[in-house]
């Protein structure tokens, strides 16, 4: 009996082309759709445009939109694997947000591309082709989110984009890839350790998200508080510091219920609250700011976004990102 997958188109560098003044833009068809490069007899491949949106232009209530639509599909016509094509900007925090939200076990794979169709070299069909494979893969159930290109496989928490152009812009610090795609199909060495999912029905609330630097102040923290944002998060300097200037403001935020989540705005290692100096992560700490366990800046606010649907106390906030 043929496995089936459901093909969901997002848009992406991956569905648009080049034209002769070397622009690329959306067109009003997805090349891939009109070249079929997934022949497998093993397959059944259905297809669907969801959107056709340049990466930036994808937000949270589009990635909500998304997760609903698979677990409704999966349910209704019993699809045994996901592909979506996305643009690469914004895709880590796609993937993580279907991470945490979508509730069917089938495996789910994002892909995209670097280069246009029509570019000399595009990437884009192959990466298509190999994140097939691996949705069809029987060991890529119970993995999470996964996000193929390049011929490696990546969780949707580690990955992150992290060249402008390079084909092999995805990469996961730290940790690598959990597995790699052959000519024969997925082939994995690691798996995911722990799940975190959220039941939510919606999103509804403004968080922020700040990158910490040498001799910041409160004026940001203040305007904040003023805008009525449901929460912040800030990418801080080393294990999670802050100028002591900036103490004032976070004050203001913590006062008024106002959850403030600490990264680092180095991409390898946590965040703890280790030093004692004013601004210190100690300090920090004590004033009820809420630390993550290795997330970036973007998908800390992706996480921040999706758990204050669930709740708003500290201390069960804290909880939730020491998972």
């Amino acid at each position: 009996m043929k496995k089936k997958i459901l093909l969901i188109h997002t848009g992406g560098t991956i569905s648009m082309s080049e034209n002769e003044q070397g622009e690329v833009s959306p067109g009003d068809k997805n090349p891939l759709s009109a070249t079929p490069i997934i022949t497998d007899p093993n397959l059944t491949i259905d297809s669907h445009e969801l959107f056709n949106l340049p990466s930036p232009h994808m937000t949270p209530h589009h990635m909500w939109e998304l997760s609903s639509f698979i677990d409704s599909q999966v349910a209704e016509k019993s699809y045994e694997g996901i592909v979506i094509t996305h643009g690469t900007d914004t895709l880590e925090e796609t993937a993580f947000f279907l991470d945490l939200t979508v509730q069917t076990k089938v495996p789910i794979v994002l892909t995209g591309a670097m280069r246009s169709s029509n570019e000399i070299g595009s990437d884009g069909p192959y990466n298509l082709l190999s994140s097939v494979k691996v949705a069809a893969s029987s060991e890529a159930k119970n993995k999470g989110v996964l996000v193929v290109l390049n011929d490696e496989i990546h969780t949707a928490k580690n990955v992150t984009k992290t060249h402008t152009s390079n084909i092999a812009t995805f990469q996961s610090p730290q940790y690598g890839p959990i597995g790699i795609v052959t000519k024969r199909g997925a082939s994995f060495h690691h798996s995911p350790v722990a799940e975190d999912k959220y039941a939510i029905k919606d999103v509804t609330k403004k968080v922020m998200l700040l990158k910490a630097y040498a001799g910041m102040d409160s004026t940001i923290f203040s305007l904040l508080k003023n805008m009525g944002v449901d929460g912040v998060v800030i990418e801080a300097l080393g294990q999670g510091n802050l100028p002591p200037t900036t103490m004032a403001g976070l004050k203001e935020l913590t006062n008024a219920n106002i959850p403030v989540v600490l990264v680092s705005r180095c991409f390898n290692g946590i965040v703890q609250d280790i030093y004692g100096y004013d601004g210190g992560g100690r300090q920090l700490k004590q004033l009820g700011i809420i630390f993550s366990n290795g997330l970036n800046g973007q998908k800390a606010r992706i996480k921040l976004l999706v758990a204050l649907e669930e709740t708003k106390d500290s201390q069960e906030l804290q909880r939730l990102f020491l998972r």
